[in-house]
């Protein structure tokens, strides 16, 4: 395995890691930042009042996102099965 090979897998899987999580981290800290302005505007200091909204968001994101989730993984996986195969010496 080249050195450019091992490169380029890093660098594919930390893509594919980034956009998978990056829908539902970008809702999570929606969710967190309007619930904090809502708490300042209101003078509510519960902590724990974030907790139930955000884990319900990221629900309603995997649903959503889910179908677009698992296309890109399938192809990922489909191109690093298909680089395996032609790794052969």
């Amino acid at each position: 395995m080249s050195p450019e090979l091992v490169v380029t897998l890093g660098r594919r899987s930390f893509e594919a890691v980034l956009l998978l999580s990056a829908p539902l981290l970008i809702c999570a800290l929606v969710v967190g930042l309007l619930i904090s302005i809502f708490q300042a505007v209101t003078s509510i200091n519960e902590a724990t009042l974030a907790f139930a909204p955000k884990i319900a968001a990221v629900m309603v994101a995997i649903v959503i996102f889910f179908p677009w989730m698992m296309s890109y993984m399938s192809d990922f996986t489909r191109e690093i099965y298909g680089l395996i195969a032609n790794m052969r010496h």
